[in-house]
């Protein structure tokens, strides 16, 4: 059950987990970048049926995935990702490779270059210089909080 709408907030992050912060979201779009596409393919994770009706039927109605008929009689769908799924792997990437680092468990669920086979890691570019730029050299810009200056 959503307790606060994040949808028009001023941070992007915000507007993001609005979108993609419940809980099973990301690995259904996780596991649609492994080639699931099917009802049955993402209840593999042990989700149960109401809730993955539910993320499907969201992210869908977000423009992640694309719903597509793939059987008249019963009535059957596949979903797929979109463009805007798609631009997800990067974020999906950013959190395998934090888990990896930070949590316990096996080191399965690492991207791989197709080419050769390797693991990637994510990094930050700056499009206006060209060049890729360590954490020392990132700013996240502070949010002003009105309530809290003072008077």
């Amino acid at each position: 059950m959503r307790k606060v709408d994040l949808s028009q907030m001023a941070c992007p992050i915000a507007r993001s987990l609005d979108v993609i912060g419940e809980w099973w979201t990301l690995v259904i779009v996780r596991d649609a970048m492994r080639g699931a596409t099917r009802f049955e393919d993402f209840r593999q994770v042990g989700i149960s049926d109401n809730i993955l009706s539910a993320r499907l039927r969201r992210l869908t109605e977000e423009g992640i995935f694309e719903r597509r008929a793939y059987q008249e009689h019963p009535e059957r769908f596949e979903y797929l990702l979109t463009d805007k799924g798609r631009d997800l792997m990067t974020v999906i990437g950013a959190i395998a490779l934090w888990g990896i680092k930070w949590t316990p468990g096996p080191q399965v669920n690492r991207m791989v270059h197709e080419e050769c086979g390797h693991g990637l890691t994510l990094q930050a570019y700056c499009e206006d210089c060209g060049r890729v730029v360590t954490r020392s050299e990132i700013r996240v810009p502070q949010m002003f909080h009105p309530e809290r200056a003072a008077v």
